[in-house]
């Protein structure tokens, strides 16, 4: 085993990746003294060594320049190193630099395949085609100097000690993406190397009111306990935590102070599912409804710990499939409702409808009292806390992306003006609306996280979007909205079941290991191996075509009214059987033995 690093070491900000026949070594390039890491290409053990092998006419490596190590993943024959190719600095959190990851890449450890079986090289090849898959995983963020799965108010309080350990000890192992991959460098005692990275959402911008400069960021952070695509994870587990969890941060930062305010949001801590069918919107589904109190009450209980008092505010239809949710929900919610836990419904749609999103000042009034009691973080010029965050608002609509956004971009914008009119920026009835070139960018700032959000769980931009960005609802908002919906709509019945596959493999939701039996991909005969969604929608539109063509043609020959009523007819009998057979043509996750 290795020695431990120093507790404090540096991260290594740049390597030198040498990729020989039987061995990757990772240099350190970045001016420090630390040893390389070797890595064996037949069965992913690793070793410090001072000095890289000397190049030969047999062993000649390719060379690239790489920015971090996300970690290593152990398959069924082989493991695999995933390391970070391209980075762009994106801007500063609380004074370091920010980093997005521009490109990831997979190194296979897999030479020991040689020696495999038939079967296992199989299974090899189809795990790591979903490796392939994770590769273009969006929205990861990381910093050499700071602890990003931290918020500003919880990275102020880590005591002294605290502080003294490396980026991966201090970590919220929450909103750790790579926390799972990274367990093989950390039984290794790889402390420079090992580089936490959250997946989320980072933008901020500057703005000038009269001579003060005021900094705005907004980061988000994924939680990996019950990661996913939309229809794929939806509500809760047993244990509380919840699909599509992110908490949203908003900071300020202007003359010396340091302004943070935290939000989150969550799908309905419930055991829900909707099961994709090829329908518009599958039916929601209630699993083990008896459960229900006792799982709410672990969520609750969860969020309590961690943030203090909570507001939970439920978006969603008191009617039709969404009523049912909304009924459990708020009945769940009457066993944990106390002094610190309060529950509020709000029919975003029947108050708002879809143009109408001011109207949400109705719900500012109901929350205000909340707002003024647990406040916001405080930080002085010399880093002394003024104020405390002591709760936190938990929004929900179904998939907690547009109606949500909408929501939190106006509380967060409410918070600000107070944070600002508290620290001597704003006069009392001065507003971010009365600074336009402010208002626009706090707007777009709020757009794009919303859009962030919405990508890595839905596949699409957030909904609504334009309501965000420009304050009003647009023709083009709606035009694009209802193209982002077929698109969700498309992912999600038929790309989303892979996706979630990978996500799984990475999250360590799904370990494989040699010694499981694991079952390989049925094969498919028949209609199943042919079907596919593009096929059976072209064969629609096909039949449609025809049939207006010949309805059209009706006023010249009565005989093409026949040729309309059979085409729509065979148009109508594809559908159908395309909707009863849906899970043929559907996109199903592969991984049926999830960790224990």
């Amino acid at each position: 085993m290795m020695e431990r690093a120093e507790s404090g070491q540096k991260l290594y900000t740049r390597m030198r990746l040498w990729e020989f026949p039987d061995q990757y070594v990772v240099e350190p390039t970045d001016g420090s003294s630390g040893s390389s890491l070797a890595i064996n290409r037949a069965d992913g053990s690793m070793n410090l060594i001072d000095e890289v092998p000397e190049c030969t006419s047999l062993r000649v490596p390719k060379i690239r320049s790489i920015f971090g190590i996300a970690g290593m993943l152990k398959l069924v024959a082989g493991s695999y190193l995933i390391v970070i190719t391209e980075r762009e600095c994106v801007g500063s959190y609380l004074g370091h630099p920010m980093y997005k990851v521009a490109s990831l890449n997979i190194l296979p450890c897999d030479h020991s395949l040689n020696n495999s079986s038939a079967e296992q090289k199989k299974v090899e090849t189809e795990f790591s085609r979903l490796l392939k898959v994770a590769e273009r995983t969006c929205g990861l963020y990381f910093s050499y100097d700071t602890n990003l799965t931290l918020s500003a108010q919880r990275l102020n309080d880590l005591g002294d000690e605290s502080k003294l350990l490396p980026l991966w000890r201090q970590a919220e192992p929450r909103f750790l993406w790579n926390n799972y991959m990274l367990e093989v460098l950390i039984d290794n005692k790889l402390d420079p190397f090992l580089l936490p990275i959250i997946q989320g959402s980072f933008h901020n911008f500057q703005t000038a009111i009269g001579r003060d400069i005021v900094d705005v960021t907004l980061i988000a952070r994924r939680c990996t306990r019950r990661n996913g695509t939309r229809m794929w994870r939806r509500g809760s587990d047993s244990d509380g935590y919840v699909a599509n969890f992110v908490e949203t941060e908003q900071i300020v930062q202007m003359n010396g102070f340091t302004a943070s305010f935290v939000q989150v949001r969550g799908s309905i801590p419930l055991l829900w599912e909707q099961i994709v069918d090829l329908t518009y919107k599958p039916k929601f589904e209630i699993v083990r409804p008896e459960e229900a109190p006792r799982v709410v009450e672990r969520h609750f209980l969860d969020l309590r710990k961690k943030y203090g008092s909570v507001l939970a505010f439920d978006l969603i239809n008191k009617h039709g499939g969404e009523g049912r949710l909304c009924e459990k929900f708020a009945n769940a919610m009457q066993h944990v409702i106390s002094d610190d836990v309060r529950y509020l419904h709000f029919d975003f749609h029947q108050v708002c409808g879809h143009v109408h999103f001011e109207r949400l000042s109705i719900l500012y009034e109901k929350i205000e009292d909340f707002l003024e009691k647990n406040g916001y973080l405080l930080l002085n010029e010399k880093g002394e806390k003024m104020k405390e965050q002591l709760g936190v608002v938990r929004t929900n609509c179904i998939d907690c992306l547009d109606r949500t956004n909408v929501t939190q971009s106006m509380i967060a914008r409410r918070m600000l003006e107070i944070q600002l009119r508290r620290i001597g920026i704003f006069g009392a009835e001065e507003t971010i609306t009365s600074h336009p070139n402010f208002d626009e960018s706090y707007k777009i700032l709020w757009a794009n996280h919303g859009d962030d959000i919405s990508i890595q769980y839905s596949g699409t931009p957030a909904l609504k979007g334009d309501f965000v960005r420009c304050g009003r609802r647009t023709m083009q908002g709606i035009v694009k909205d209802g193209w982002n919906a077929l698109s969700r709509y498309y992912l999600n019945n038929f790309c989303d079941g892979t996706k979630q596959d990978a996500i799984d493999l990475l999250q360590g939701h799904y370990i494989v290991s040699v010694s499981r039996e694991v079952a390989p991909p049925s094969q498919k005969g028949g209609l199943e191996a042919i079907a596919s969604f593009p096929l059976a929608l072209s064969l629609v539109v096909t039949g449609l075509f025809f049939a207006t063509l010949s309805l059209r043609q009706v006023k010249y020959d009565f005989r093409h009214l026949f040729f309309s009523l059979m085409w729509a007819g065979i148009s109508v009998a594809l559908a159908a059987f395309v909707r009863a057979n849906g899970r043929i043509f559907c996109n199903r996750p592969r991984l049926h033995k999830p960790r224990s």
